[in-house]
């Protein structure tokens, strides 16, 4: 299938936690064509998936920003390249949108559509559950754990935790990233619940259906752009905190051949003035 039949709107069902549900525990994949796991009850409810390629967003308002930005990565599978190449160009991104301070990358994670791709570099599968990956509790661990001489004093000021997602190899035509405009979630939306992976236990936020939802993608993402969304803010002034994602599998790809996903998404710590009150918004 050809890019232009995969954009605008469409009407598909997203997978939320039951409402209720206070068991719910999540154990990420290794990766490699594994697959994560869930405990708890979770229901699937039919919602609007809006291309929002022509809408100005915020990232202190809906949570998500969508920048253009050409990468020298030849090989986003290449340790070396991701280190002495890419996180500079996040850091300058990153300090360009939102006049940051500091900037810090603390992780990438890979994934594929593929299980070939997967099972070929050891990668994970596109998320198939609406979450987000931090809370009020795992925001500030997570600056803990990698920062534990400095958190204390970083912690007096704002910061964010920032993720930046891109595709490793040409347009995305299936599995985009779906993202639920933060302006549409209200606190009772998001749940706290147990992350279970092979080394630490954490806490992510998953979410359960509310009607007034706003889902948003952008079809068809090229190498050259770069989404940036909000995972955390220890700003509780009004402004975006948190903002649900998930992957979906677009019904109107039914070319076998048509390209899968790979996409790269690094998470940034991002210490951000209090003054700074709306991050610049799209051109």
């Amino acid at each position: 299938m050809n890019s232009s039949s995969s954009t605008g709107d469409l009407t598909l069902s997203l997978r939320y936690l039951a409402v209720g549900e206070n068991s719910a525990v999540v154990r990420p994949s290794i990766g490699g064509g594994d697959s994560a796991s869930e405990e708890g009850v979770y229901e699937t409810r039919s919602v609007t998936m809006r291309s929002v390629r022509s809408m100005e967003t915020s990232l202190d308002r809906e949570g998500f920003f969508l920048a253009n930005q050409q990468t020298q990565v030849t090989d986003f599978f290449s340790e070396t390249e991701i280190a002495s190449i890419y996180e500079k160009e996040l850091q300058s991104l990153l300090t360009d949108i939102t006049g940051a301070k500091r900037v810090e990358i603390f992780d990438h994670t890979r994934r594929a559509s593929s299980i070939d791709t997967q099972r070929q570099h050891g990668i994970r599968e596109p998320a198939a559950t609406i979450h987000n990956d931090y809370d009020d509790a795992s925001g500030p661990r997570r600056l803990r754990d990698f920062f534990p001489q400095e958190a204390k004093a970083l912690e007096k000021n704002r910061f964010a935790i920032i993720n930046v997602w891109r595709s490793m190899a040409g347009p995305v035509s299936n599995f985009p990233l779906a993202l639920c405009d933060a302006s549409s979630v209200v606190d009772e939306d998001l749940v706290s619940v147990p992350r279970v992976s092979k080394d630490r236990v954490g806490t992510v936020q998953m979410t359960t259906f509310n009607p007034l939802h706003h889902w948003c993608y952008y079809p068809d993402m090229q190498m050259n752009e770069a989404l940036l969304f909000k995972v955390y803010d220890s700003a509780n002034d009004g402004r975006a905190r948190f903002t649900p994602h998930t992957s979906f599998e677009d019904p109107r790809v039914k070319d076998a051949t048509a390209a899968g996903r790979q996409s790269i998404e690094s998470r940034c710590f991002v210490s951000v003035s209090y003054t700074h009150l709306t991050l610049p918004t799209k051109a």
